[in-house]
Formats: structure tokens, sequence, C-alpha cells
């Protein structure tokens, strides 16, 4: 439970960015679930119809979070590029906030996650 409690804090600008990412990646696999039976199986579309329009918005959330956290944060242009380049694939978003915490991009997710190391030390990945 605490898991979630933490999830759907969104105080910060790093943790209302991690809620969007998966948001969006979640509206993604939606979509695709969605368009898999509207073109493979051609039973329905109600997938596409409902999650259409709600990957349309958390898409648009993404993008207008990713560069509020760029501005906040103090992203370079480069950790900017990526994280609206991961918008772009299935799932990207998850990817790129796992990359971010682990890069020391994402503020107090990323200290959780480094603990006394700088971002720019060496870190273990699990």
């Amino acid at each position: 439970m605490a898991f979630m409690r933490e999830f759907f804090n969104l105080s910060t600008s790093a943790k209302r960015f991690r809620f969007i990412a998966v948001t969006e990646a979640l509206t993604w696999v939606g979509l695709l679930v969605g368009m898999f039976f509207k073109h493979v199986t051609q039973t329905t579309e109600i997938g596409v119809k409902i999650f259409g329009p709600i990957h349309g918005l958390a898409f648009a959330l993404f993008v207008v979070i990713a560069l509020a956290t760029a501005r906040e944060l103090r992203w370079s242009w480069q950790v900017t590029g990526l994280a609206l380049l991961s918008s772009i694939p299935p799932v990207g978003t998850v990817v790129f906030e796992w990359w971010a915490v682990r890069k020391g991009h994402l503020a107090e997710l990323s200290k959780r996650y480094l603990g006394s190391k700088t971002p720019t030390e060496s870190v273990p990945v699990p």
C-alpha cells in the first residue's frame, strides 16, 4: 500500500514526471491492444475509441510535464530531447524514467536510488 501512496504522491516535479511517464506508457499499451482487436482480429473498435483519446491526453500532458520538469530540474537540452523522444515508442517513457533516475536527473527519486553517490559516479544497475 505504501508503494501506491508514494506513486500517487505528486508533490514534486520528479514525482509528477514519474506518474505521467507510467500513465503515458499504460495508455500506449491500451491503445496497441485496441488496435490489435480492431485491425488484426477485426472484432471491435471499442479499445481504440476508449484508449485513443485517453492516450492523446496522456501524451500531451507528458510533453507539458516533461518540459516543466526539464526547466525546474535544469536538464540539458540533450536530456530534454531524450525525454520528449521517449514518448514515441511504446513504453519508452518508462524506460527514460528508469534511466533518468539512475543517472541522477530526477531529483529526490535519484537521491533515493543513488544514496550518497553523486550523479556522475558510476552506479551499478541491479
